[in-house]
């Protein structure tokens, strides 16, 4: 199990002996790595991925995603209950710029850095991808990263569309977590546009 980042170990640590039956471990990706689409969030939740073991599993950001995600049949299912229920996602891949959960959901910048290893060798194992949506800011300048490309120039903004090259698209949408759905800085208009694009594009972008 990794442990390059201190702080998320101890973190981590202290969590599974107050939770024993939680994941509290690194949550891998969900989905299949042949999609076409990925979907990019910020990093598990307490009570949720790191609970579950599956990324926007248990906790409220999941709900808007899951069931916009069925909606425009990119999910065989509205609800993502568990690890090892039978919900599978249709030419769809999800993970986290950071696989850990960060005290307060807050990954410090050295952390998010550390981790993008992974997601940079995530991107580089799906051949197929042609679309990444990032879910807020830290997303979509851990996709910049990864891909070898500078933050200036590609500036974050809800439903901006950032050419990454190699016939590659990176979308961006505000994360659907609580706080942005309640105070309706994200609305699920908002959020069923910026999926159904991203669907789009990535259907479109390679037939078949």
């Amino acid at each position: 199990m990794c442990r390059r980042c201190p702080r998320l170990a101890a973190f981590l640590d202290a969590v599974r002996l107050d939770e024993p039956g939680y994941f509290c471990r690194p949550v891998p990706p969900f989905g299949d790595p042949d999609a076409r689409l990925l979907i990019v969030g910020l990093a598990p939740g307490k009570h949720g991925a790191n609970r579950t073991g599956r990324p926007f599993t248990g906790d409220h950001a999941g709900i808007l995603l899951y069931r916009t995600l069925h909606k425009f049949g990119l999910a065989s299912g509205p609800v993502s209950e568990a690890a090892d229920d039978e919900l599978q996602l249709l030419d769809a891949r999800i993970t986290n710029s950071v696989k850990c959960l960060p005290p307060a959901n807050k990954p410090l910048p050295v952390e998010i850095k550390t981790c993008n290893d992974f997601l940079r060798a995530e991107l580089a194992q799906m051949p197929r991808m042609r679309v990444i949506l990032a879910l807020g800011a830290v997303a979509h300048a851990a996709v910049l990263r990864a891909c070898g490309l500078p933050a200036s120039g590609h500036r974050f903004a809800h439903a901006a569309e950032h050419s990454l090259g190699q016939d590659r698209l990176l979308l961006d949408s505000y994360h659907c977590s609580r706080y942005n759905t309640q105070t309706r800085r994200l609305t699920t208009a908002m959020f069923e546009g910026v999926i159904g694009r991203a669907r789009d594009l990535a259907l479109a972008a390679r037939p078949g």
